[in-house]
């Protein structure tokens, strides 16, 4: 009897173990790659096998493109060094704009993206100023493609006196679910409270742009509340990030030109 009991007892171990889902991994290729137009891409694979590319073209403005859908993320002409969309990148599935500030929001760039069936989402605020394009909010999701899903998430300055630079409840950040995997893209935005509330982000996009944006202890902070499996800063200007690595052990930190 105590043999059968405690053969039993090695089978249900092993059912259970056999029965638990092994933690999610982030699938990278070794390095970035450097697209035609000389802008660096970062390949992530979903949960299904498929290729998810993240063009990190400057500052704020990002392209991504996942199984024949392109994405693009405040794209701007002019800003820093000039960017031809309508030559250097396909035309545009989804656009997306944070908020109206003209390093995020450019009439010329979204004309060149555009094409028939476009779907462009910002901000109340982008939407005033630039005159058509659906409006989303804090808090508000939308369902993109069958595989991708997007969420809305607050984006402000929290520092006293900085508050208006990024006022409460009126930029967006967004998180992306694309079969799986999760992207942050945090918007011009400070450490605030509401991180905590963002879960199993892969890939984190986070500003370290002072005053307007984060300092790198800010940036330390968030990265630590969030805890995303790669750290890409994003809209640092001249801001020395060197430190950041050894500052965040555990997180994939990739320093990439993005001026």
């Amino acid at each position: 009897m105590k043999k059968l009991l405690l053969g039993l007892a090695a089978v249900a171990a092993v059912s259970l173990t056999l029965g638990c889902k092994p933690a999610k991994k982030v699938t990278v290729e070794p390095s970035s790659t450097v697209s035609e137009a000389g802008y660096e891409v970062e390949r992530f694979i979903s949960d299904s096998g498929k290729p998810v590319d993240i063009t990190l073209i400057k500052h704020g403005s990002l392209a991504i493109d996942y199984d024949g859908v392109s994405i693009q993320i405040d794209p701007v002409t002019k800003h820093g060094k000039t960017t031809d969309y309508a030559t250097q990148f396909p035309k545009a599935d989804f656009i997306l704009i944070t908020h109206e500030h003209g390093d995020h929001l450019d009439a010329e760039a979204i004309a060149a993206l555009t094409k028939e069936g476009t779907c462009l989402l910002m901000n109340q605020r982008s939407r005033d100023q630039y005159g058509s394009g659906e409006v989303i909010g804090n808090g508000e999701k939308k369902q993109l493609t069958d595989a991708i899903l997007l969420e809305a998430v607050p984006a402000y300055n929290s520092t006293e006196g900085r508050e208006n630079f990024h006022p409460k409840g009126n930029g967006n950040g967004y998180v992306l679910t694309i079969d799986g995997l999760r992207i942050y893209i945090a918007g011009d935005t400070e450490d605030i409270p509401e991180m905590a509330q963002l879960k199993d982000i892969d890939v984190a996009f986070l500003p370290v742009n002072q005053p307007f944006t984060m300092t790198v202890e800010q940036c330390v902070s968030a990265a630590k509340t969030i805890q995303p499996k790669v750290l890409i800063p994003y809209h640092f200007s001249n801001t020395d990030l060197s430190a950041l690595p050894e500052l965040l052990p555990g997180i994939d930190v990739r320093l990439r030109q993005m001026q």
